[in-house]
């Protein structure tokens, strides 16, 4: 795209493509980034996500910088987390760990965590955390059950995707909905913007 500088998302998340798409933005190049996203022993939800989209974004900047056509891009890493108090729920890929996950947030509140990490063309790396607070009803074994048959929760934090079915589990939300899906679009686009990206580029002929 010629008429302004080059945009890597450190991400192969098809919703937090998606959620860009939606602000008009389109990635020159999606550079997910391999990262253990094991929590470190008693980390703590917010150090969690701060720490892991710090090392996707170095891991991304890497990469960029071996590639001649995208050196000098704006990259962006994210990582959300979703917590029941200090307890950090996993990503879940087995229907055991989406159970458990779907037990323990059902009838309660909980809180999702989504650090962002811009690096700039000078490779200035600028950070922001959003915290979001979800309750669920109360689910029924069927509930939780047909939901697992639905496959939707696999690789997704906590166990669920607010965007799809999970979201008639919903009784409350406090704060921002595309945190929860995986990217706070508000604050990217802010954070771009102040970095001298020109986010409104792509919005004319956007419809």
């Amino acid at each position: 795209m010629l008429g302004r500088p080059k945009f890597v998302l450190a991400s192969g998340s098809p919703r937090r493509l998606a959620l860009l798409n939606q602000a008009g933005i389109e990635p020159d190049a999606l550079r997910p980034a391999d990262v253990d996203e094991t929590p470190s022993r008693g980390e703590l939800p917010r150090a969690c996500a701060t720490r892991l989209a710090r090392a996707k974004a170095d891991a991304a900047l890497k990469s960029v910088q071996l590639d001649d056509e995208l050196r000098g891009a704006f990259i962006l890493a994210a990582d959300t987390v979703v917590a029941v108090g200090r307890r950090i729920l996993p990503k879940a890929n087995l229907v055991d760990e989406a159970s458990q996950c779907l037990r323990l947030l059902s009838g309660r509140n909980h809180r999702v965590y989504t650090a962002i990490c811009l690096v700039t063309p000078k490779e200035a790396f600028r950070q922001r955390l959003v915290e979001s607070r979800v309750r669920f009803k109360r689910l029924s074994e069927d509930d939780i059950q047909a939901y697992i048959g639905s496959g939707e929760w696999r690789g997704k934090a906590g166990g669920y995707a607010i965007q799809g079915i999970a979201g008639s589990f919903v009784v409350k939300m406090v704060g921002s909905y595309t945190n929860v899906v995986g990217l706070p679009l508000y604050e990217a686009i802010t954070l771009l913007g102040g970095e001298g990206f020109p986010v409104r580029f792509g919005w004319l002929n956007a419809i």
